[in-house]
């Protein structure tokens, strides 16, 4: 069984940057898509970025392209998220995801991202 855990976040002034890390554990990654996901209080969780197996695809969510980078170490089973230019409405908490071809999809317990002067 996979387990995923997060960690990067923090408080950060607007225009700065984070790298958010998420860490696979009890499986290899390489045989799952990953997904970071963010959800602000009162706000649907919303896919911000995904990476293919094999790391050939990436996407983004339209208010992060440019910004956020998403990228993958299977060497290591990690998974990264570059956040630059950080804006106040980036303040979420960010969720790593795994989805493999087939199976149930597994979650990360999150990690607080705080954009704030």
């Amino acid at each position: 069984q996979l387990q995923l855990v997060e960690s990067g976040g923090g408080l950060v002034q607007p225009g700065g940057s984070l790298r958010l890390s998420c860490l696979a554990s009890g499986s290899t990654s390489e045989y799952y898509t990953i997904g970071w996901f963010r959800q602000a209080p009162g706000k649907e969780r919303e896919k911000v970025a995904s990476i293919s197996i094999g790391g050939q695809s990436t996407s983004y969510v339209d208010s992060v392209k440019g910004r956020f980078t998403i990228s993958r170490e299977d060497d290591k089973n990690m998974v990264y998220l570059q956040m630059n230019d950080l804006k106040p409405e980036d303040s979420a908490v960010y969720y790593c995801h795994a989805q493999a071809v087939r199976g149930n999809p597994y979650w990360g317990r999150g990690t607080q991202v705080t954009v704030s002067s």
